[in-house]
């Protein structure tokens, strides 16, 4: 029993897609002319879609037929989606430097604290001193 190799392909052609989500191909057109799809090309000019791709025109879909909203908003939307990517992982970088920074402190004070002339442990400077409270005696008074 053989199995079939499944081809490799660069993506999906736009009759593929169209069919799969039940859309015309002129409305695939009109969302690369928009800016919304960018799918690669061929060397024969063919339009290629990536699961990446996908992934962005399922999110149209869903913004344009379950939540009506126009194409426009969609445009807006997706930007400010990837400028939200584009944060987090700016954020993430700042973390991690962060992370490194205050490990290298640590390290250092440590290294510090083994140079030092006098050793000290910390918690042996803490003393708890009660106060010493005065008795009266009558013999006092």
């Amino acid at each position: 029993m053989t199995t079939k190799k499944k081809p490799k392909t660069k993506g999906y052609t736009i009759s593929v897609v169209a069919e799969t989500y039940e859309i015309h191909a002129q409305t695939l057109r009109l969302y690369e002319r928009e800016g919304l799809l960018t799918p690669s090309r061929s060397e024969g000019n063919t339009r290629f879609y990536t699961e990446q791709d996908l992934e962005r025109l399922e999110l149209i879909l869903k913004l344009t037929r379950d939540l009506g909203v126009n194409l426009a908003g969609v445009g807006i939307i997706l930007n400010m989606r990837e400028k939200m990517d584009e944060m987090q992982k700016e954020f993430n970088r700042f973390l991690e430097h962060l992370q490194m920074q205050v490990s290298q402190d640590i390290l250092q004070q440590d290294e510090n604290i083994k140079n030092a002339l006098v050793r000290i442990n910390p918690l042996s400077q803490i003393i708890i001193r009660q106060p010493q409270q005065t008795v009266s005696t009558k013999e006092e008074e």
